[in-house]
């Protein structure tokens, strides 16, 4: 199996810029300018601007890939940059467009870009325009080895295993895909009863890049208060590894400034399609900060630094009350402009932004704001 990003995060990445000592003045200004190029700037300022669901992974070639839904909900743009800070103003390529109608057509969110087996694919979900909340998870897979301007073709549904009647068939989206002991897993968050039932996370192993092998296992379900406002949710998964732990963090509730960030635990050596595996944070592991001016802090995905050490790629709003904007709205969205306002998944500030993972003295991942 290629080596995708979550192996990046347990392991040292190259640094990729060669100092070397020169006496040229010119030659030790190209220097410098080239070592600043590659350094990362911690703060709590966006890294991309008005991209939710962020998702970055480390290439073998050095660049950074970044995806992320586009405030319209209507496409898959890609961009890649040496350094993530120069994420903002890389060029970004629009590598894929929703249908006009049927599948995909309608709420493109949280696509994310791997390298499996030789191969780039994108992973997003979307609904159909005549029934906005049938959100499926789609794949998409790139026909060369240059993401940004090779073609991209439709692989499909992602497809549930041969004995599985039930993943895939209701309200389904922010797939990942994972790496462990030589096995593939998926995980994706589903509603078992339409798009006010709860949201659980679901994981399997996986067969090839577009198909589970094992039956959907339920990993978690909002089970307390923080993981119960607006929405009973949990959805968009993401994996980190340290000191002999799979981490599995996920986002809880409505959209909003409550949206905020759990933890799943297991040992590396674990079942990890058996229940009794994981542990589940009593409390959010990241949440709103007012002091900071950082509300509704989520969906993140994890990358590496220059030096190798991990990083936590979140989106996040600069304010409280969230306002829906209708110039991203769809045409064919007739709702009141009232409503319209009132929905925080059509304000487009949702900011992708970053901080440096810490752990504590027995490994557990620490997330705190710059």
């Amino acid at each position: 199996m290629q080596t995708n990003i979550l192996k990046n995060l347990v392991l040292s990445a190259a640094v990729f810029v060669s100092v070397s000592s020169c006496t040229d003045k010119k030659a030790e200004k190209k220097l410098s300018e080239e070592v600043t190029i590659t350094k990362t700037n911690l703060t709590n300022k966006p890294i991309v601007l008005q991209r939710a669901d962020p998702f970055i992974y480390k290439h073998t070639d050095g660049y950074y890939y970044f995806t992320g839904s586009v405030p319209t909900y209507d496409a898959i743009e890609l961009r890649r940059a040496k350094s993530i800070d120069q994420l903002q103003k890389a060029e970004t390529f629009r590598v894929w467009e929703k249908h006009k109608s049927g599948p995909m057509s309608r709420h493109v969110w949280a696509p994310e870009i791997h390298y499996l087996d030789g191969k780039w694919y994108v992973y997003f979900a979307a609904s159909e325009e005549d029934d906005i909340w049938r959100l499926r998870p789609y794949v998409l897979e790139c026909k060369g080895q240059d993401p940004l301007h090779d073609k991209w073709i439709e692989l499909g549904q992602m497809q549930a295993a041969d004995a599985d009647p039930k993943s895939f068939t209701d309200f389904s989206l922010d797939g990942t895909v994972f790496e462990h002991k030589n096995k593939r897993y998926f995980c994706w968050a589903e509603k078992t009863g339409g798009q006010f039932a709860a949201s659980n996370l679901y994981l399997a192993e996986m067969e090839s890049p577009i198909k589970l092998k094992t039956v959907q296992f339920m990993l978690t379900t909002p089970d307390y208060d923080w993981e119960r406002v607006g929405f009973w949710v949990n959805e968009g998964p993401a994996v980190i590894k340290n000191k002999g732990k799979i981490y599995i963090t996920f986002s809880a509730s409505a959209t909003g400034s409550c949206y905020s960030m759990g933890m799943m635990e297991a040992d590396e050596n674990a079942d990890l399609l058996d229940r009794n595996s994981w542990k589940k944070s009593r409390y959010p592991v990241l949440k709103t900060n007012e002091a900071k001016k950082i509300y509704g802090p989520g969906h993140n995905s994890f990358t590496v630094d220059e030096n190798g050490e991990p990083l936590l790629i979140y989106h996040a709003r600069d304010y409280e009350k969230a306002v829906g904007d209708p110039k991203v709205v769809p045409a064919t969205d007739k709702r009141p402009l009232k409503e319209i306002i009132a929905d925080p998944l059509y304000d487009p500030n949702r900011h992708a932004r970053m901080l440096q993972v810490k752990f504590d003295e027995n490994g557990t991942p620490i997330f705190k704001f710059n």
